[in-house]
């Protein structure tokens, strides 16, 4: 296979997707006998589109499998989508609502309909994309959380808790959606400091001159109070025990209660209102006093008819006002000072939610189901990365409240749960019932509502895999492996997994829960629409033009188009993919600058062309016939062996214990700066034949530039994987061509040949060589003259011998005609530029060739940095607690730099003293 001159992403992404999809290669064997690596992808909602936290959930969990499966286990990476039960039913209520018509018109049967007609017609975009990502999933295995197995699932699971006593149903407060219509869980519920009033109303006490004065930041639920409370104990209030205030606005009278747990009496006032309907903790208060509950506000947000008439029928808000003015007028209202509070807003709607009791809801008892799972992590058997969010699992666990699953939707699992018209009976059953169980009538009504979206997604790692038959696939591959994440969704999903996972596998359903962070713009914001800064991947994969987005397009991506009026080019998911790799950092947010993705393309460019120069130069070479001891290694071939050694080892363990940006960090440096920038320049002279002093042999050269590339390919997989697969698909006489690269062995440490003395020649040979040019280049010597000679000085013989040995590179690479080595003793050029790198002096005569006050500048600005470096580490290292404390090699090595900086500053000194003295 022939490479184009050129890397150009979209048509060989394109080719590869299909390529894998239609190799089969990622689907797994339950019966293969090899260690399983299972990962159940977190459903996107089927109502959703690719956005970057998609794009990074699917590189860290790709990265995962790639490796695994290049390391010999059964990878399982199991896709697919949630059926979203709130957002997808307002997406189809909107679609209908352009046809003029209401799900209540269209009616259930219908309005479901609907709904599946509209998830087959866009439910496959999130596959699509997917595929763009190079997701490297078993599609064969996609499932949905309503496909009829998961649907099994979910009422086995519901119907046994219910016969176990871990679901019931009960009337009380719950939070309630105005838009949606219906019941939100706690954690539906997004809290969030806004500005707001404080409003202190006085209510007469009956048959005295006396006003008991409360406060509220919700005056509008004043209709609806019951009671006003006030502590036993607090003696301001202990002459009005057992009396009466008139309720302001209507012609009732509420009692006076004492209730040690509503009221505080060093807090304002130390009376407090007390509205059972419509607040939590006044739900409470009222069941301990057994006051009545009087419900003023309906479902959609509006005074109901137990309000005066003149409210009924406004808008909560508009009552609020009306009703603020009226106290105003009679004088009752006291005081309104603004005031920071937080109101409760539905995470999906994005209104305010309003506690309402509309009736009996079905509660999931949490505490039983907690208590396994909070041990599961204390011991071990679970553990987080990063390790901070286990108290934060730990403290929401422990104080655990029963869940309320029911919703009062269409779209979703249907509680299985029946009613006898007859008898009023109600069973819970596995199948549906066809007469009453305990009269035997034929006429019964299953409840209206659904559950929770997250109850069926705390099935997903066992209910994907066939549970509740023992099936293969959950035989091998439970429990899952890892579970990657965002840590925004620790309580919605993975503690309910966890839960569920111990309670009906009676094993935990992952080892290791990994939650990445989240990705926000280059200014560190968090990406809304509204903010106009969020970052398509596809515009970053397949480019951008201006002129072809949508009006919204351009709002939610204002910021882009002001950084790029131009657009984008084509950058590839490879490079995206790359640039969050390199940002993958456990636990740290990500701020992504869309120049980065230019710059890694930029890097997978620099490889394309790197490997047509060695598929360019290879002529016979094998590539998997690599046998080093049989071959004539040059010292550049013993030092990219090395290095290759030490990059494989520290990629492996890198991606073991999930430090992916450490990983691709080494691989960046290997292949950028080893293998391009320094190993292809020093094999140059060899594979060219070149005159001078270049020991080795072509024929090895070729041999260790065509396996290095091999390796370079197979670790760079996981992170890059079309491209990769593209060039390893171009190297010559490989046995086995139709193999995939994404199925080939991982690179093993052990078998590449270590020299570690030789690489530290290579290593100083590399440093002078930069030394040299970057005293070229601050002496304004002009690029294409030749020095006439370089002096290299150090009182180390085989330092000396070995830059004898490799004096030709210099020659060649540093433009040097020739090469003088000696001791610190050697006599020095009056005018010449001075350097230090890795112990040996670089002199450089520059008698008429330079401006000698420049080059007294360059040096007194490089001792001046010297000098900053000494003061640092001898701060460092004359701090008792800093040597006492750190780790013995974290010292030794500052004492080196200390040592290093002091010998760099006086050869800069002397060098300084010569020009100056000349």
């Amino acid at each position: 296979m022939e490479l184009s001159k050129s890397y150009e992403p979209a048509d060989l992404e394109a080719r590869w997707a299909q390529r894998w999809l239609d190799s089969g290669a990622f689907t797994a064997d339950p019966d293969s006998g090899k260690p399983p690596f299972v990962i159940v992808i977190p459903p996107p909602n089927v109502t959703g589109s690719l956005h970057m936290g998609h794009a990074l959930t699917n590189t860290i969990q790709d990265m995962m499998c790639r490796f695994r499966r290049m390391r010999q286990h059964e990878v399982l990476w199991l896709p697919g989508t949630d059926h979203a039960g709130i957002a997808t039913q307002m997406v189809v209520e909107r679609e209908i609502a352009r046809d003029g018509l209401t799900r209540q018109e269209l009616g259930r049967d219908a309005f479901i309909e609907r709904v599946w007609a509209w998830k087959e017609q866009y439910g496959g975009r999130i596959r699509l994309q997917t595929q763009r990502m190079g997701a490297s999933v078993d599609w064969s295995r996609e499932r949905f959380t309503m496909d009829p197995g998961l649907s099994r699932a979910v009422r086995e699971v519901f119907v046994t808790l219910h016969e176990q006593g871990l679901v019931y149903r009960d009337d009380r407060l719950v939070n309630w959606d105005p838009v949606s219509h219906t019941v939100l869980s706690d954690l539906e519920v997004e809290q969030e400091e806004e500005d707001g009033f404080l409003w202190h109303i006085a209510y007469p006490v009956v048959g005295t001159d006396e006003r008991l004065v409360v406060a509220t930041t919700r005056p509008e639920t004043l209709l609806g109070d019951t009671a006003v409370a006030i502590h036993p104990d607090d003696e301001r209030y202990r002459h009005l025990h057992g009396l009466h205030v008139a309720l302001p606005l209507t012609d009732r009278t509420i009692p006076i209660v004492c209730d040690p747990e509503a009221a505080d009496p060093t807090f304002g006032s130390g009376a407090v209102k007390v509205t059972p309907a419509h607040d939590f903790n006044d739900f409470e208060t009222g069941r301990r006093n057994g006051l009545p509950s009087l419900q003023v506000i309906d479902l959609s947000a509006r005074m109901n008819d137990n309000c005066p008439e003149r409210f009924r029928g406004l808008d909560r808000y508009e009552a609020r006002k009306r009703i603020v003015a009226e106290l105003r007028e009679l004088g009752l209202l006291v005081q309104e000072q603004p005031y920071r509070f937080t109101p409760g807003r539905s995470q999906r709607s994005g209104a305010i939610v309003e506690p309402l009791s509309v009736g009996k809801q079905w509660y999931v008892r949490m505490k039983p189901l907690a208590e396994p799972a909070i041990e599961a992590v204390r011991d071990g058997r679970i553990r987080f990365l990063p390790e901070h969010w286990e108290k934060t699992y730990f403290h929401w666990m422990e104080n655990i409240r029963d869940w309320c699953i029911s919703r009062q939707l269409w779209w979703g699992h249907r509680v299985p749960a029946w009613t006898c018209d007859s008898c009023g009976h109600l069973m819970v059953e596995r199948h549906d019932p066809t007469a009453c169980s305990a009269c035997g009538h034929t006429v019964l009504h299953q409840d209206e509502d659904v559950l929770d979206t997250w109850f069926s997604s705390g099935l997903w790692p066992f209910s994907t895999l066939g549970w509740p038959d023992r099936t293969p696939d959950l035989r091998t591959f439970y429990p899952t492996s890892v579970m990657e994440t965002g840590f925004d969704i620790i309580f919605f999903w993975v503690a309910r997994m966890i839960m569920f996972g111990m309670h009906f596998m009676e094993d935990v359903p992952f080892r290791t829960v990994f939650l990445h962070a989240m990705v926000r713009d280059r200014n560190g914001q968090k990406m809304s629409k509204t903010k106009g800064n969020v970052i398509d991947p596809l515009h970053l994969i397949d480019g951008m033009k201006p002129d072809q987005l949508t009006e919204r397009e351009r709002e939610m991506s204002q910021q882009l188009l002001a950084e790029f009026p131009d657009g984008l080019e084509p950058q590839g998911a490879d490079a995206l993919r790359f640039t969050l790799a390199m940002y993958a950092a456990a636990g740290r947010d990500i701020k992504l600058d869309v120049s980065r993705v230019e710059g890694y393309r930029a890097f997978i460019n620099k490889l394309w062309n790197a490997t047509r120069f060695v598929l360019m130069n290879l002529e016979d070479a094998r590539v998997e016939r690599f046998e080093p001891a049989a071959l004539t290694l040059s010292p550049a071939d013993r030092w990219i062996l090395d290095k290759l050694h030490e990059a494989t080892a520290q990629t492996t363990e890198h991606l073991e214990q999930f430090r992916f940006s450490d990983a691709a960090h080494t691989m960046y440096t290997f292949v950028w700066h080893h293998f391009c920038d320094w190993y292809i320049e020093l094999s140059k002279p060899i594979l060219y034949n070149a005159e001078g002093d270049f020991p080795g042999e072509r024929a090895s050269t070729q041999a260790v530039m065509a396996h290095v590339l091999d390796q370079v390919l197979r670790l760079l997989h996981p992170f890059i994987p079309f491209v990769t697969e593209e060039l390893w698909a171009a190297l010559p006489q490989r046995t086995g061509r139709d193999e995939l690269l994404a199925v080939a062995d991982w690179p093993d440490a052990a078998t590449i040949p270590t020299d570690a003395a030789t690489s530290a020649s290579i290593d100083t040979l590399i440093a002078v060589i930069t030394g040299v040019r970057r005293v070229r280049a601050e002496s304004a010597v002009p690029p294409g003259r030749d020095l006439p000679q370089v002096m290299l000085l150090s009182d180390r013989a085989e330092t000396r011998a070995a830059l004898d040995q490799m004096a030709g590179y210099i020659r060649r690479l540093a433009r040097v005609e020739a090469i003088v080595t000696g001791t610190t003793d050697t006599e020095r050029p009056s005018q010449a530029g001075t350097a230090v790198e890795a112990g040996v002096e670089i002199v450089v005569p520059l008698e008429g060739l330079i401006d000698v006050e420049a080059e007294i500048a360059r040096i007194e600005q490089a001792i001046d940095k010297a000098n900053t470096d000494i003061g640092f580490f001898e701060k460092k290292l004359n701090n008792p607690k800093f040597v006492a404390n750190a780790k013995p090699e974290i010292v030794a090595q500052d004492r080196a730099k200390l040592a290093a900086a002091q010998e760099k500053r006086a050869t800069l000194l002397a060098g300084l003293a010569r020009l100056k003295d000349q």
